[in-house]
C-alpha cells in the first residue's frame, strides 16, 4: 500500500563548520552535471517524460547509507536525487528559512514533527527510517583493542570529539552517555566539537582527537580487531532517523517515490548493512 494511502589542540581547516557539507554538495552537483551531460549526448538512454528531481536534506550520519540508497533508487527509477548533508539542527534551520528541499531525513523525530505542526512538512509522511547507534571510535586501533568504555576514565587522553549537542542528535546522545557515566565534567575541558557528526569523525581521522563518540554507520572493524566500542543504548535516548516529505515536495513524484522506497525490504537491507537498527 502506498505510504500516502492515509493521506568530529584546535580545530583544523578540514573541520571548519560547513567544509564537509560543501564537499558533499559539490560532489553531488558534479554527479548531477555528469549525468546531465551524458543524457545530452545520448548515453543514458531515453528518460521517462515524468522523471523528476528531488533535493534531500540528510543528517550527516546518514549520508553514507543514503548515498547507497540513492544509487539503487536512481537505477530503479528515472528520477534524479541531490543530497545536501549537515547537522540536523542546521538543516532544520535552513528549511524554516526557506531552503528549497523536498525531503528531510533527520537524526531525530522532534524536528520533523516540528516541521509538520508548523505546516512545512506533510504530517502523514513522517516515518522512522532507522535507529542510530552511538560508538566510541579511534583511528588507532592499538588505543582501543581489547579494552572497554572504562578507557574514558584515562586522563592521559587529550581530546574527545563529539558533534555539537545543540545541533546534532548524535552530539546530544554523546553528552547523555557521558553524563550517565559521570564523566561529563571530567571531559568538559577536553571536548572538541564538530558542527555535525561527520566533522567529529574528521577530527579523529586527521589526528586532532584520539577518540570520538560518533555514529556506528561511520565506522567498521572487519578483521577481528575492533576500532570502536558500542555504547550501550541505556546510556542515551534512542536516536530515531525520521524522514518527512516537506511542503515543497508534496507534489513531487520523485520525492514521494523516494520516501516510499525507504520502506521497502531492499532499502531496509541496505540500511541494516550500515550498522543501523530498524524500527518495528
Amino acid at each position: 500500500m502506498s505510504l500516502f494511502g492515509l493521506g568530529r589542540p584546535r580545530l583544523t581547516t578540514l573541520a571548519a563548520p560547513g567544509y564537509i557539507d560543501r564537499l558533499l554538495i559539490t560532489f553531488y552537483c558534479m554527479r548531477l552535471l555528469r549525468s546531465s551531460l551524458l543524457f545530452l549526448i545520448g548515453l543514458t538512454g531515453i528518460a521517462s517524460s515524468d522523471a523528476e528531481s528531488v533535493a534531500v536534506a540528510v543528517a550527516a550520519n546518514f549520508y553514507a547509507p543514503m548515498d547507497a540508497l540513492v544509487q539503487d533508487f536512481e537505477i530503479r527509477t528515472d528520477h534524479d536525487v541531490m543530497l545536501i548533508s549537515g547537522s540536523t539542527g542546521g538543516l532544520y534551520a535552513q528549511i524554516v528559512n526557506g531552503a528549497p528541499y523536498d525531503v528531510f531525513i533527520a537524526a531525530d523525530a522532534r524536528r520533523p514533527a516540528l516541521l509538520a505542526t508548523s505546516g512545512l512538512g506533510v504530517v502523514q509522511s513522517q516515518i522512522t527510517v532507522a535507529l542510530g547507534q552511538l560508538v566510541l571510535w579511534t583511528a588507532d586501533r592499538d588505543l582501543i583493542d581489547g579494552r572497554d568504555l572504562s578507557l574514558l576514565q584515562d586522563d592521559r587522553i587529550r581530546f574527545l570529539a563529539i558533534a555539537n549537542p545543540d545541533l546534532a542528535p548524535y552530539g546530544e546522545a554523546a553528552r547523555q552517555a557521558l553524563v550517565a557515566m559521570n564523566l561529563w565534567e571530567r571531559w568538559a575541558s577536553r571536548l572538541v566539537y564538530g558542527e555535525n557528526v561527520a566533522q567529529a569523525y574528521a577530527m579523529v581521522a586527521t589526528g586532532n582527537a584520539e577518540f570520538g563518540l560518533i555514529a556506528r554507520s561511520q565506522v567498521s572493524g572487519g578483521d577481528g580487531r575492533s576500532d570502536y566500542l558500542l555504547v550501550p543504548q541505556v546510556l542515551y535516548e534512542p536516536i530515531r532517523q525520521d524522514a518527512i516529505l516537506l511542503e515543497r515536495g508534496a507534489g513531487n513524484a520523485a520525492a514521494i517515490a523516494l520516501l516510499e522506497f525507504l520502506s521497502t525490504a531492499e532499502a531496509r537491507a541496505i540500511i541494516r548493512g550500515f550498522g543501523y537498527r530498524l524500527a518495528d
